[in-house]
């Protein structure tokens, strides 16, 4: 066991480098510049056989709703070390990634109604199931926020460690969305020869980049906002 927590010791300072290094400070500033520059000097307009300046906002909804999948899932992971090392790092990034892959869950929604109403000619379709799905998501990770800011620092806020690894199921629910029920708008994209949106991988990789490079510089700020709020609690709390 003194093994294993070794190794979690240097996994919990490994990933704290990580997320504030100064190389994913210049990663977002490079990658962010390169995805404008391909996506609104190279990337085609033209998307399911129409032409609209606005279509190459599917460029960041596709790569905000893969990285709000890889903060959530963020969480998760957080969420289940906590649960069983008790560790405060766990706790923070937990609850960091939750707030950030809730942020960029937002942005998918209303990015996606934007390009929907170009493309479909409606703001929002309930009929669809990957549109339904993604809602679902965002109220859950809506309803962790909340469990976690009732419950911080308190001696249940393993409620919300619990929250952010059972709400995590609905995360690979959506995104299997269209391949488990038929879907009426969204294709599946992975693995679908077929599919007709007609987008740029050089564009949606970089902008993919670009997307998770910012999620972990947003991350980092927020695990240091989280341990200056501790400090100022340590100060501030009744000496014994």
């Amino acid at each position: 066991m003194t093994g294993f927590s070794n190794v979690l010791g240097r996994l919990t300072r490994a990933m704290k480098w990580l997320v504030e290094s100064r190389g994913v400070k210049w990663g977002t500033l490079v990658s962010g510049v390169a995805s404008m520059l391909l996506v609104f000097g190279v990337a085609s307009d033209t998307m399911y056989g129409i032409e609209h300046g606005g279509n190459l906002i599917a460029y960041w909804h596709i790569s905000l709703a893969w990285v709000a999948a890889l903060a959530l899932g963020t969480t998760f992971v957080g969420s289940a070390l906590y649960l069983r090392y008790r560790g405060r790092f766990w706790n923070r990034l937990a609850h960091s990634a939750g707030e950030i892959g809730f942020m960029f869950a937002t942005l998918t929604l209303v990015l996606g109604s934007m390009w929907g109403k170009i493309i479909w000619n409606s703001w929002w379709e309930w009929t669809d199931v990957r549109l339904v799905t993604f809602l679902v998501v965002w109220f859950i990770y809506a309803g962790y926020l909340v469990v976690y800011s009732a419950t911080e620092r308190g001696s249940d806020e393993v409620y919300a460690s619990v929250y952010g690894v059972v709400g995590f199921i609905t995360v690979p629910i959506s995104y299997l969305s269209t391949r488990l029920w038929t879907p009426t708008f969204h294709e599946t994209t992975v693995g679908n020869p077929q599919v007709s949106a007609n987008i740029d991988p050089l564009a949606l990789m970089v902008s993919l980049a670009a997307a998770s490079f910012l999620y972990l510089y947003l991350v980092g700020i927020r695990i240091e906002l989280h341990e200056l709020e501790d400090k100022v609690l340590r100060l501030h709390s009744p000496r014994r």
